[in-house]
């Protein structure tokens, strides 16, 4: 899934399934992050799921260069602890937030595989310590069936300032 986002009309392949309950997948994993719900929020990610944040547009993987975020399922576990200390000083006070996603449209399937890439807009308003911050971008999530429901395989997150420089981004986007 490094590849760019595709674009245009949706293939064959994916133009008669419901985008429905993958919208409610988006919505409640948003509310699980506005809620610090970090470690339920873990719990969507397959066991081989990552969480990526590129640092450059179009960056086509995380291996090459830096990244914002690039986290299996070790250093999400290791981000979260962090996230939960009492003390950890980059959230005190913690930070509020605020996920909006949208524009959310099957772009792949596989469905022998029980698999499917899922783009969408997402902006995120973060509030702390008397400070409003805005990210906004393009998400794509290749999601795998996992008996009834969901997991998350992949997330890729493109902000769509991505190369600029950021104070510390300590809570998931």
């Amino acid at each position: 899934m490094t590849d760019a986002p595709t674009r245009g009309p949706a293939s064959p392949a994916v133009a008669g399934i419901d985008r429905a309950p993958f919208e409610e997948f988006l919505i409640h994993e948003a509310r699980l992050l506005d809620e610090r719900r970090f470690r339920e929020w873990m719990e969507l990610f397959a066991d081989d799921g990552t969480y990526w944040v590129p640092a450059a547009p179009d960056q086509a993987s995380p291996f090459d260069r830096a990244s914002l975020f690039y986290d299996d399922r070790e250093l999400m576990k290791t981000r979260v602890e962090r996230l939960e200390h009492p003390r950890i000083h980059v959230q005190t006070p913690p930070s509020r937030t605020a996920h909006l996603v949208g524009n959310v449209r099957v772009e792949q399937a596989d469905e022998t595989k029980g698999e499917y890439v899922i783009g969408s807009t997402v902006i995120m308003v973060e509030y702390r310590d008397e400070a409003q911050r805005l990210f906004a971008g393009r998400q794509r999530h290749r999601l795998r069936r996992d008996g009834t429901g969901l997991r998350i395989v992949e997330k890729r997150v493109d902000l769509i300032n991505c190369d600029c420089a950021f104070e510390a981004i300590a809570v998931p986007i």
